[in-house]
């Protein structure tokens, strides 16, 4: 039988890391799941400049003018 994990000491959630900047944004943050307001800010202008892309079916530029 396995042993099961040792309980985290509470505070202490290592959280993932910022998806901006890779540091530990602890579980408590408010900008989570950014470590700072500064990179929620740089990801949502990378959302807004276009940088990222949700794929889907492409689009007939003449199909949509009908």
């Amino acid at each position: 039988m396995a042993n099961p994990a040792p309980p985290r000491p509470a505070g202490r959630s290592p959280g993932r890391p910022c998806p901006v900047c890779g540091k530990p944004a602890p579980a408590e943050a408010p900008h989570r799941p950014f470590c700072s307001a500064r990179c929620k800010q740089v990801d949502l202008g990378r959302w807004l400049a276009g940088d990222y892309a949700i794929p889907g079916e492409p689009v007939d530029p003449l199909a949509e003018e009908e």
